[in-house]
C-alpha cells in the first residue's frame, strides 16, 4: 500500500508543519543563494499546493551543523527571504521554532499565511530525537508534512518525533524522490547503469554490493578510480588509495565478469604535481603513466568520450559522485563532459544523487536535463543501498489514515 500520501491526509484550512530541507551553502554568502536554491525550488510544489487548500503552513529545517546552540551565522531568515522571492508570497521568520512567543504567532495565523521557524539545530534535543521537542513542534499544527528527503535517514525529533503526534504524510518532493529511486531498484528501463566517483570506495561499499546484480553497467571514476586502478597494478602516484578496500574492489571486478555486467574504468587521467587548485604542473597521462609523486585529479577527455559513449546505450542511468576535484575548476572538465552527455540523453531516465553531484549538476546550469536530481546525498546513497530510511518508516501507511476534506 505504501507510505501516506499528501493526498491522503485532510489538510483544507489546517495547521501544517512541514519539515523542509534549507540546509543551502550559507557560507558561501547571502548573496549567491539564488545559485544553490535546488532545495528551496524542490519543496515549492508542496507549498503551493497547501496554499491552494487555505492551509496555515509551517515551515521548519535546519541550516549547517551549530551543535545545539544559537549561531547567529546559521539564521534561516536569510533562507526565508530568498523563498518568499520565489513563491511570490510573504515569508515570516520567526527568532525560535519553539516557545511562547512562537505559539503565538501560530495561533494568530491566517489561511494563506506562511512561517518559518528558526533553525532546528538550535536546540539539542532535535538531534537527539528529544519526545519533549517533538511535542512542542506538534503542539503547533493540526498535520505533519515530512518533505526534507535529504535528512529523512536522520532520527531527529523533526522527522521521526512529530509524527508520533499529528496525523502526518508524505510531501510531494519525498513522494517523488521514494517513486523515482525506488524505480531506478525495482524495475528500471535497461540497460541499467551505475556512474559512481567522489573520493572514497567506502562511501559506496554497501550501493555497489546492493546495485551490482542488477546492473549492465558499471562506470567509475573520481577518487574511487583510484582505489580501483591500484587494485589492478596502475601507478596512483601521490593519490590517496584505500588500501583496506583493494581485496574488495578486486572482488567487485571479478563478480561483474561473472555476471557480464561491463566495468568502465578511466583510460586516462589528468595529474597535477600539487594537490591544489593551480598547481606548478598538470598533463593528462595513460592510466599507466601516473608520474610518481602527483597526484590524480580528473579523469581525461578520452575517458569521458568513452564514458558518455557507454552511457549512450543505456535507458537509465543512477549517478553518484564526480568524475574528479570538481570544486577545484581547473579539474572539473571531466564532470562537465560526462554531465552534458547524460543531459542530452532525452530517451533514458536519468537520476542523480544529492550532495556535490547535484551541485555539480546544477552549477552546470543542467538541473531541468536530468530527470531527477536528489535533493539528498547521504539520504539517496542509504535509499540505494536498500536501507529503510527512519523519516520514512515513521509516517503512517496510506490505509492509516482516511481522507476527510
Amino acid at each position: 500500500m505504501g507510505k501516506c500520501k499528501l493526498s491522503d491526509l485532510a489538510v483544507n484550512d489546517k495547521r501544517v508543519l512541514v519539515r523542509v530541507d534549507f540546509n543551502v551553502p550559507i557560507e558561501q554568502g547571502v548573496e549567491a543563494m539564488a545559485s544553490y536554491d535546488q532545495r528551496l525550488r524542490s519543496t515549492l510544489p508542496t507549498i503551493h499546493y497547501l496554499l491552494q487548500r487555505q492551509c496555515r503552513v509551517i515551515l521548519c529545517s535546519h541550516l549547517g551543523r551549530p551543535g545545539g546552540k544559537v549561531d547567529e551565522s546559521l539564521r534561516l531568515a536569510p533562507v526565508g527571504n530568498r523563498l518568499a522571492v520565489l513563491l511570490t508570497h510573504p515569508v515570516q521568520s520567526l527568532n525560535d521554532c519553539i516557545g511562547q512567543e512562537v505559539e503565538a504567532v501560530a495561533a494568530a495565523m491566517q489561511p494563506g499565511d506562511i512561517v518559518l521557524l528558526e533553525n532546528l539545530r538550535f536546540h539539542p534535543g532535535e538531534e537527539k530525537n528529544d519526545p519533549g521537542l517533538a511535542r512542542a513542534l506538534a503542539s503547533l499544527a493540526d498535520c505533519f508534512v515530512m518533505d526534507a528527503f535529504a535528512v529523512a535517514h536522520r532520527a531527529h525529533a523533526s522527522t521521526v518525533g512529530v509524527p508520533k503526534y499529528l496525523p502526518s504524510a508524505m510531501g510531494l518532493l519525498l513522494g517523488r524522490e521514494v517513486e523515482m529511486l525506488g524505480q531506478a531498484l525495482e524495475a528500471p528501463r535497461r540497460p541499467l547503469a551505475a556512474l559512481m566517483g567522489g573520493a572514497k570506495v567506502s562511501d559506496k561499499i554497501l550501493v555497489l554490493e546492493n546495485l551490482l546484480n542488477k546492473l549492465d553497467h558499471l562506470f567509475i571514476g573520481g577518487g574511487m578510480a583510484v582505489t580501483f586502478l591500484h587494485s589492478l597494478g596502475h601507478p596512483t602516484g601521490a593519490s590517496s588509495v584505500e588500501t583496506d578496500k583493494l581485496e574488495f574492489a578486486q572482488d567487485i571486478l571479478r563478480r561483474a565478469k561473472s555476471h557480464s555486467i561491463k566495468v568502465h574504468l578511466p583510460t586516462d587521467l589528468v595529474v597535477a604535481s600539487q594537490f591544489a587548485a593551480d598547481p606548478p604542473a598538470l598533463k593528462t597521462v595513460a592510466v599507466d603513466q601516473v608520474p610518481e609523486g602527483w597526484f590524480i585529479m580528473d579523469v581525461g577527455m578520452e575517458t569521458a568520450r568513452q564514458f558518455a559513449a557507454g552511457l549512450r546505450g543505456c535507458r537509465t542511468i543512477l549517478w553518484n559522485g564526480p568524475m574528479g576535484v570538481f570544486e577545484m575548476p581547473r579539474f572539473s572538465q571531466g564532470t562537465s563532459a560526462v554531465a552534458k552527455a547524460i543531459a542530452e540523453l532525452n530517451e533514458a531516465t536519468s537520476m542523480v544523487g544529492g550532495g556535490s553531484t547535484a551541485e555539480a549538476v546544477e552549477q552546470l546550469g543542467l538541473m531541468d536535463r536530468m530527470t531527477h536530481v536528489s535533493t539528498g546525498g547521504g539520504a539517496s546513497l542509504e535509499f540505494l543501498e536498500g536501507k529503510e530510511l527512519p523519516g520514512i518508516a515513521a509516517l503512517p501507511e496510506a490505509q492509516g489514515l482516511a481522507k476527510m476534506d
